[in-house]
């Protein structure tokens, strides 16, 4: 309806839809998670059902914005046999904070809401860090190899951080999702890593592992999802403001090997080394959808 605008000028109102959606949600939100503090179990899990049909509404007006306001084409593909009642695992590759709002939107009342880990520092994050606590987004505080070295005390943490966090999990259908790289990928880290894929960071594998071993054999499916902007890796603010014209998304659905439910990443080699090699096969995969799915949107030359 909007597209017509000029860029600065739609991203500003995508923008400002986006927030004053936000604020709408987050005061019944907010008002559920202090009624929340009950300690009532029956009565907390009536509550966290409740607090993810509101963050379920915020999702679906964003996504209601962004058919206002967005001119690219979103092209998903393998998403067909989702289960709203499931539990699943899911991995994709991370290239922009645009990623989290489109995996917000194909997903969402598609498969159970999705949650991921935060890095500590973000609760304190106006409006919406506030909001990830209420639905029991986990937080984590991550530790450099060089503290670990000085305060080996501190070794395991985040292994009990998340065990923790997944025990919020046991009753609630959910969907935990992970960006495996890290952090985004641009051609700057790609090289100062030397990863040896032409397309991806160096995964990490520690963060599903430990997320399996919490949930047993609970969490059976993963959902591998592969994003790619064939045109240029956009800001959230090029996002926005419609510079992107296309984005094609593909789902796949994968069992999960039931070696991995019960074994141990942080002490036992030999099942790390299992671990990392699955998900190093993962990552080649990826990197050749990636390949694949850039070539075959690619501009043909032809000779003059």
């Amino acid at each position: 309806m909007f597209h017509f605008l000029p860029a600065f000028i739609l991203g500003s109102l995508a923008l400002l839809l986006i927030i004053l959606n936000t604020i709408f949600w987050c005061i019944p939100l907010y008002a559920i998670a202090l009624l929340k503090l009950i300690p009532i179990p029956v009565w907390r899990r009536l509550c966290t059902q409740a607090l993810i049909r509101i963050a379920e509404n915020w999702i679906s007006v964003n996504k209601a914005i962004f058919r206002l306001t967005q001119r690219a084409e979103w092209e998903v593909k393998g998403d067909e046999n989702l289960n709203y009642d499931g539990w699943y695992l899911v991995n994709s590759n991370h290239q922009s904070w645009a990623d989290i709002l489109i995996l917000q939107s194909i997903f969402n009342r598609r498969v159970p809401f999705l949650k991921f880990f935060l890095k500590q520092e973000l609760i304190w994050m106006p409006v919406i860090g506030l909001a990830w606590w209420a639905l029991d987004f986990p937080f984590m505080k991550r530790y450099s190899k060089a503290y670990l070295e000085k305060h080996p005390e501190k070794r395991g943490k985040d292994l009990e951080t998340t065990r923790k966090a997944c025990e919020r999990f046991q009753f609630t259908p959910v969907s935990v999702m992970n960006f495996l790289e890290g952090t985004r990928f641009t051609p700057e880290k790609r090289a100062q890593q030397e990863s040896p894929y032409q397309h991806l960071l160096r995964p990490r594998a520690g963060g599903i592992a430990f997320v399996l071993g919490a949930m047993g054999e609970r969490i059976q499916t993963m959902l591998d999802v592969t994003i790619v902007y064939p045109e240029m890796i956009p800001t959230f603010w090029d996002f926005l403001s419609g510079r992107v014209s296309k984005v094609i998304i593909h789902v796949e659905e994968l069992q999960i090997p039931a070696e991995f439910f019960h074994g141990d990443y942080l002490d036992d080699p030999q099942f790390r080394q299992r671990f990392q090699q699955w998900v190093n096969q993962l990552w080649q995969q990826k990197d050749a959808v990636i390949d694949r799915l850039k070539n075959r949107t690619a501009p043909v030359e032809t000779a003059v």
